[in-house]
C-alpha cells in the first residue's frame, strides 16, 4: 500500500504512549488496521479463481464478469511469479482476461487457491479521505489495546466481559464512517 492511513505519530498520540514502544511494533499495528479497512472498501479490482497458460500468454478466469478491457494495464498478485506484476491485457471474454507472460509451457485451467487479485487504477485515494483515516485509527487503537490487555478482554453489547475484543464486531464499530466507501461486492442481503 502506497500511503499510510494511520501514521505512527498519530497512533502514539492517540494512545498517549510516547516513545515507550519500538517503532516496528507500532507500525505493524498501523499497517494491520489499514489492511483490515482496505479489504472492505470499493476498489477497481476483481479476484480471479483460476488460471491457465500457453507459451508466452496466461489467462486468468473469474466467477463473474470482470469489467476490464483490452489494452488496460492491471496489477496481478497471488497468481505465481510468471503472472504477478504489471501486465497489459491482450484479450478478454466476459469471464477471463489474457496477458503476455514468460510462460514456456502449456498448463490447463486450474483453481487459484486462495484467489488471486487483478487490480486496475483506483480513482479514489483512500489515504486522503478523513472518514477512512479515522476508521483506520479506531481499528488501530482496538488492535493496540487488545495486545496490551490480558485475555484481550472487551465488553459485549450486554455489558458483560468478553474475550473477543477483536471479534466479528471490530468493523461494525466503524461501518457508519465507511458507509459511503464500502464495496457493494461484499454486501449481502
Amino acid at each position: 500500500m502506497a500511503a499510510t492511513w494511520v501514521t505512527e505519530a498519530e497512533l502514539r498520540s492517540a494512545l498517549g504512549i510516547g516513545n515507550l514502544y519500538q517503532s516496528s511494533v507500532v507500525e505493524e499495528v498501523c499497517q494491520s488496521a489499514q489492511n483490515i479497512v482496505s479489504e472492505f472498501l470499493w476498489k477497481n479490482q476483481k479476484y480471479n479463481s483460476g488460471h491457465s497458460h500457453i507459451v508466452g500468454f496466461g489467462t486468468l478466469t473469474f466467477d463473474s464478469p470482470h469489467g476490464f478491457f483490452v489494452g488496460q494495464t492491471v496489477t496481478i498478485s497471488g497468481n505465481g511469479a510468471t503472472f504477478n506484476g504489471s501486465k497489459t491485457i491482450s484479450s478478454i471474454t466476459p469471464l477471463s482476461i489474457t496477458v503476455p507472460t514468460s510462460h514456456s509451457t502449456i498448463e490447463p485451467l486450474h483453481a487459484t487457491n486462495p484467489f488471486g487479485t487483478v487490480a486496475a487504477t483506483d480513482y479514489v485515494a483512500y489515504g486522503s479521505v478523513p472518514e477512512v483515516r479515522e476508521s483506520s485509527l479506531m481499528i488501530a487503537i482496538d488492535i493496540w489495546q487488545a495486545r496490551q490487555q490480558s485475555s484481550a478482554g472487551g465488553i459485549s453489547p450486554d455489558f458483560q466481559p468478553s474475550p473477543y475484543r477483536l471479534g466479528n464486531t471490530l468493523l461494525a464499530r466503524v461501518r457508519g464512517l465507511l458507509a459511503n466507501h464500502l464495496s457493494p461486492n461484499g454486501l449481502v442481503g
